[in-house]
C-alpha cells in the first residue's frame, strides 16, 4: 500500500515537466491515468532513437526518453479536442482527485477542461497547471520550453567554463533541469493542497512556471547577487564560495575535491603531503582562500600533476575530506553504492521480458516506492479505465470513431 494509495490522478501532460510530476504520484501509490493522443500518443513516444529493444535485441518504437518518465501510469487514448472526448474527461473527473496538464495558458478553456469547468463537477479537484511562463504577465501565452528556461532564468549565465579558457561560454545543464525541477515542486505543490483539503475539504488550482521555478533554484547565486550587486560570473567546475571545491587535473585523469569548511582544508593539505599550506595567512580561512583563488588553486593543479587520480582519491578519502571520480553513466551504474541503494530496478514490458529503468530516490520505511508497471504502451489501458463508465458497445463506437484509442 503505497503512501497515496487511493488517490487517482488524471495526467492530461506531455513531455517532461507534467509526466515526472505524475511518474512520482505514481511512485508514492497514486493510481496515474496518463491521457495520450489517439495514434500519436506523448511527444516522447516518439524521440528516438535510442529505443527500446525487445527480447529480440531489435529496435522497437517505443523510445527511451518516454520510458524515463512514464512507468507505473495506465495509459488511455482520447482524443480530447472532440466533444465526446472532453465528455469522457469530465465523466473520469468525478472520481478523480488531481488533474497534470501542461498546455499552453487558456489553451483547455475552449474544451471546457480548464480547473473553473471541471472544479464545478468536483468542487474537492487539485488541478496543476504547467506551463512555461505561468498563467499571469506579459509571456503567460507562450509556449516555454526549458532550454529557453535556463538561458532566461539565468541558469546558463553561470554554467560553463570562464569566457577566456577554451570552451568558455555559458552552457545548458546536461538534463532538462527546469522541466524536472518543476516537476519536483509541482509534486509537493500537489501533495500539499491534497493535505490542505483533508482540513476543508476543498481542493484548489496550482500554477506552476518553469521561469518561476528557475528563478528559484537559483539559490545561493541568487542570493550572491542580492547581496552584494555583483553578477555571479560562470566557475567551470569551480565554486563561487568555496575553496577549493572543484574539479582537478591528476597525472591521468581528472578528479573532484569538495573541501567544505576550514577544516577540512587542514585535513586535506595533511593527506597531500601539503601540511604548511592552511598556515600561510592567504589561505587559512575560506574567505581568505576566495580573496587568492588564483594562487591556492595553481599551487594545488601544480602539486596534483605528480599522482594519478585514484592515488589521490585514495589518500584524501583516508582523511574524510569529499572527493571523488568523475564517472560516465555506465562507471555512475556500476558504483557499488548504487547499485546497493537499488537505483537500477528491473521490470516487466509487455514488449521485453526485462525492462531495467532508473529507480526512485524516495525511500519509505513503511510505504515503500513499488515498481507496479513499466512505462505502458499507447492506450494500453483504455478498455480498463473506460469500461468503468462506458458500456462495451458505446466504447466500440467511439473506437470506431477514433475517439479512442
Amino acid at each position: 500500500m503505497g503512501a497515496l494509495n487511493g488517490i487517482r490522478v488524471l495526467d492530461l501532460s506531455r513531455v517532461l515537466a507534467g509526466p515526472w510530476c505524475g511518474q512520482i504520484l505514481a511512485d508514492l501509490g497514486a493510481e496515474v491515468i496518463k491521457v495520450e493522443r489517439p495514434r500519436l500518443g506523448d511527444d516522447t513516444r516518439s524521440w528516438g532513437p535510442p529505443w527500446m529493444k525487445d527480447n529480440s535485441g531489435q529496435d522497437t518504437q517505443e523510445a527511451a526518453y518516454y520510458q524515463s518518465t512514464n512507468r507505473n501510469k495506465l495509459s488511455v487514448a482520447i482524443d480530447i479536442a472532440s466533444p465526446e472526448g472532453q465528455e469522457l474527461i469530465k465523466a473520469l473527473i468525478q472520481d478523480s482527485d488531481v488533474v497534470i496538464e501542461n498546455y499552453k495558458a487558456g489553451s483547455l478553456k475552449k474544451y471546457g477542461l480548464d480547473y473553473e469547468s471541471l472544479a464545478a463537477i468536483n468542487p474537492e479537484l487539485v488541478y496543476c497547471s504547467i506551463t512555461g511562463f505561468g498563467q499571469t504577465g506579459p509571456r503567460a501565452e507562450e509556449p516555454g520550453y526549458d532550454f529557453i528556461i535556463q538561458g532566461m532564468g539565468g541558469l546558463m549565465s553561470i554554467t560553463g567554463e570562464k569566457d577566456d579558457l577554451p570552451g568558455g561560454g555559458p552552457q545548458k545543464v546536461g538534463v532538462a533541469f527546469s522541466d524536472l525541477a518543476t516537476g519536483l515542486y509541482s509534486t509537493i505543490a500537489i501533495q500539499a493542497a491534497l493535505l490542505n483539503r483533508h482540513q476543508t475539504g476543498l481542493g484548489q488550482y496550482i500554477d506552476m512556471a518553469l521561469l518561476d521555478v528557475q528563478i528559484a533554484t537559483m539559490a545561493n547565486q541568487g542570493m550572491n547577487y542580492l547581496s552584494s550587486g555583483n553578477i555571479p560570473k560562470r566557475y567551470g567546475n569551480a565554486h563561487a564560495n568555496i575553496v577549493p571545491y572543484q574539479v582537478f587535473k591528476a597525472a591521468d585523469r581528472e578528479f573532484i575535491i569538495a573541501c567544505g569548511n576550514d577544516t577540512q582544508f587542514i585535513q586535506l593539505c595533511s593527506s597531500i603531503g601539503l601540511a604548511d599550506l592552511p598556515n600561510d595567512p592567504r589561505f587559512r580561512r575560506n574567505a581568505d582562500r576566495i580573496r587568492y583563488r588564483e594562487e591556492i588553486i595553481g599551487i594545488l593543479s601544480k602539486h596534483f600533476l605528480s599522482k594519478s587520480a585514484d592515488d589521490w582519491v585514495a589518500a584524501i578519502h583516508a582523511a574524510k575530506v569529499p572527493v571523488g571520480v568523475i564517472n560516465n553513466l555506465e562507471q555512475a551504474f556500476q558504483e557499488p553504492q548504487v547499485q546497493a541503494r537499488e537505483m537500477l530496478v528491473e521490470m516487466q514490458h509487455p514488449q521485453r521480458e526485462k525492462l531495467t529503468v532508473i529507480g526512485s530516490p524516495i525511500k519509505l520505511s513503511r510505504t515503500p516506492v513499488e515498481y507496479k508497471t513499466a512505462p505502458p504502451l499507447l492506450g494500453q489501458h483504455t478498455d480498463t479505465i473506460l469500461s468503468r463508465i462506458l458500456s462495451p458497445e458505446k466504447l466500440q463506437q467511439l473506437k470506431l470513431k477514433g475517439i479512442v484509442g
